[in-house]
């Protein structure tokens, strides 16, 4: 495969790979179960149980 090939590839098929990536990632933090784990992350750090250390 030379570069010519490997560019002609990545021009074509890699823009599209990206973009299902980014569209799957975007559409995995907004899917419709995800509100309630994002609350508790967001929350995570003031719950005294989970970060005592003594």
């Amino acid at each position: 495969m030379n570069y010519e090939a490997l560019r002609h590839f990545a021009d074509s098929w890699g823009l599209l790979f990206m973009t299902l990536v980014f569209l799957t990632l975007v559409g995995w933090t907004f899917r419709p179960g995800a509100g309630r784990n994002h609350e508790e992350a967001a929350h995570m750090i003031f719950d005294e149980d989970k970060n005592d250390v003594g």
